[in-house]
């Protein structure tokens, strides 16, 4: 008797299952990307609590074939199954390369020696005098190492001065002044690439992604979705609408196991002489609240940005904007240049969530960000 009834329970969970049915997925069709970030976990289901599977280095290729939550299933000839979306760029061909930040390949010589055989005569070795930064923005270190202090950051095309080589590293110093140490594999001889072109052209924006490493900041109330992740991909969908437009971007950080301290993001702020700083969050409420709002410390400095901003985000990006609002913040409050802080959805808030999940809507909201910065700056 107990047998059958278990067998009945069992039958009765199945039937339930089946009512409801896998989730949808989004299909996109077939096309090519690119890995823009090192040791990246492909998992077996679109989740972080799914199981790691196998790996993506800087510049593997691979097939995506759909998406889900900001998830792309992927798959190459060494592996498949599902990757973070933010850290997937969309390419053509699998010549395309990108550089960003200080790579694996700079942590042992088989890396670079691979790097190397990949980009061809792209990318130099820096030789003594001038050089060229050749990755989209690059962190300068106080010593020659991963596990030196970040003492600010330079931008692809700008010119340095190479005082001295050790190893992979170069010790430079900025047309600013700063002088610190840089992935030598990210600088290279010869004159600064073609201007960029755009309405944003000329400027430098810095992009904070809040949180990140230990620090999750909010986490969803149904999906467990964590803030330091969807504030890091969305920050990577507005480094690519303002790029698009001409600027030059900047970011506090690019990986999800790196967390700034406060005044290190104010500092690469300044170190890069930044035009505008825009620090992205999700919020979280005890109440049932919803919608965007936008944060400024000062009424000259940073009210007119947040305003220009908020307007643009108010046009309609899938939530409600609930305007602008003071912020006592240490990212906006000692920072010299216009800086808001941008809380794009409740993860409190069901609705929001499942909404600020997608990658549809971030990249909404990332190009209403990049049109508000255009206002702002009048162009």
């Amino acid at each position: 008797m107990r047998k059958l009834i278990n067998a009945v329970m069992m039958l009765s969970v199945l039937l339930g299952l089946a009512c409801y049915g896998p989730e949808p997925v989004e299909a996109k069709g077939e096309y090519t990307a690119k890995a823009i970030g090192s040791a990246i976990n492909v998992r077996d289901e679109p989740s972080l609590e799914g199981t790691v599977v196998g790996s993506l280095n800087n510049g593997d290729i691979v097939t995506v074939s759909q998406e889900k939550h900001g998830w792309l299933q992927i798959k190459n000839d060494k592996v498949s199954g599902w990757a973070a979306g933010y850290l997937l760029k969309k390419v053509d061909g699998s010549s395309e390369r990108t550089a960003v930040n200080d790579k694996a390949a700079v942590s042992s010589k088989s890396a670079n020696a691979s790097d190397k055989a990949t980009s061809g005569s792209a990318v130099k070795k820096a030789a003594a005098g001038q050089a060229t930064v050749l990755a989209d923005s690059l962190r300068i270190r106080s010593g020659a190492g991963l596990n030196y202090k970040v003492l600010g950051g330079v931008v692809q095309g700008e010119l340095v001065t190479v005082l001295e080589e050790k190893g992979d590293w170069a010790q430079i110093r900025t047309k600013g002044g700063l002088v610190g140490w840089v992935s030598a594999a990210y600088i290279g001889e010869g004159t600064a690439v073609k201007p960029a072109s755009g309405k944003l052209a000329g400027k430098v924006i810095v992009i904070d992604p809040g949180h990140g490493g230990g620090d999750p900041g909010k986490i969803g109330i149904q999906h467990n979705t964590l803030e330091k992740e969807l504030n890091l991909s969305t920050s990577f969908y507005l480094v690519e609408e303002l790029r698009s437009r001409g600027a030059h971007v900047v970011m506090t950080r690019t990986k999800d196991d790196q967390k700034p301290a406060l005044s290190d993001r104010v500092r690469t702020s300044k170190a890069a002489g930044a035009d505008a700083f825009v620090s992205i969050h999700y919020n979280s409420s005890e109440k049932n609240t919803s919608g965007i709002l936008t944060f400024y410390h000062s009424d000259t400095k940073d009210k007119p940005l947040a305003h220009a901003i908020e307007n643009r985000l108010g046009e309609g990006i899938g939530l409600k904007s609930n305007g602008v609002s003071f912020g006592d913040l240490h990212v906006l409050r000692e920072n010299d240049t216009a800086s808001v802080l941008v809380e794009l959805g409740f993860l409190s808030n069901v609705k929001d969530e499942a909404i600020v999940r997608e990658s549809a809507y971030q990249k909404k909201a990332a190009a209403a960000i990049a049109k508000g910065l255009e206002d702002y700056f009048g162009i």
